[in-house]
C-alpha cells in the first residue's frame, strides 16, 4: 500500500513541484518507510521554501529526536512556535510546545 501511496505523491510532484501538501506528504511518507535522507531533504525542502507550513515542525523535530539530534530539534520546535503563534495555530503552538518542553527536560509531572 505505501509503494503505490508513494508513487501517486510522486506524481503529484511532477505536477507541481512546489505544493506544500505533497512536499509534506512525501515527507512524512518517506519517515514512515524509515528513508530518513529522503525525508530531511522534503521536510527542510519545507522550511525553507514554506517556512509558514506549521506542521513541518513537530515532525521534523520528531526526526531529529529519533536520531539522537536533541539540540537541532529543540531548535526546530522554538522556530515552529514562532511559526504557530504568528498564524495564530494555538493547536499547533500547544503541540511543539508540549515537544519543545519533552526535549528540553521541562515536562513536570504531578506528584
Amino acid at each position: 500500500m505505501s509503494s503505490t501511496r508513494l508513487s501517486k505523491l510522486l506524481e503529484f510532484l511532477e505536477n507541481d513541484s512546489n505544493d506544500p501538501f505533497i512536499l509534506y506528504a512525501l515527507a512524512t511518507e518517506y519517515n514512515v518507510l524509515n528513508d530518513k535522507e529522503k525525508a530531511y531533504s522534503f521536510y527542510l525542502q519545507l522550511t525553507d521554501k514554506h517556512p509558514d507550513y506549521v506542521g513541518t515542525y513537530y515532525h521534523l523535530g520528531k526526526l531529529y529526536e529519533k536520531d539522537e539530534e536533541k539540540e537541532k530539534a529543540i531548535e526546530i520546535y522554538q522556530k515552529g512556535m514562532v511559526v504557530a503563534r504568528n498564524k495564530r495555530d494555538m493547536h499547533a503552538f500547544s503541540e511543539l510546545q508540549g515537544a519543545y518542553n519533552t526535549a528540553a527536560g521541562l515536562d513536570y509531572e504531578d506528584d
